[in-house]
């Protein structure tokens, strides 16, 4: 479980609590090594066939349902992830082992990078 983050200097003396000004969740972590992305996000309490992962134009889907009928609850979960470079879509490989769905995203490393430089001015 992750800590409370401190909240920002303009907060401090307001007697609000650090966690209403948390700007983002750590249920996922992502990195780029070996010429792939790695993604991995904690689902703890889900079964692998309650979690779904699909990708389209460049973005990657990830979500899951659980429900609880014996507690009577149920959980969801989405998050969607844009990736900055090609991906080779025929190699993504995702695996689910002890609550971690682990996603693996090849690059396309000879894929042509477009857009425009800017010119920065001084």
């Amino acid at each position: 479980m992750a800590l409370p983050r401190p909240a920002s200097s303009w907060t401090q003396g307001l007697d609000f609590p650090s966690r209403l000004f948390e700007s983002g969740s750590s249920d996922y972590e992502l990195y780029e090594e070996d010429d792939e992305f790695v993604l991995t996000v904690e689902l703890p309490g889900f079964d692998p066939e309650e979690i779904t992962a699909s990708w389209d134009s460049g973005v990657l889907n990830v979500a899951g349902e659980h429900e609880d009928e014996t507690r009577g609850t149920r959980r969801t979960y989405h998050r969607r992830f844009r990736f900055p470079k090609t991906i080779d879509e025929d190699g993504i490989e995702a695996t689910y082992q002890n609550g971690i769905l682990t996603v693996r995203l090849p690059v396309v490393v000879d894929a042509a990078v477009t857009g425009t430089e800017i010119e920065i001015e001084s």
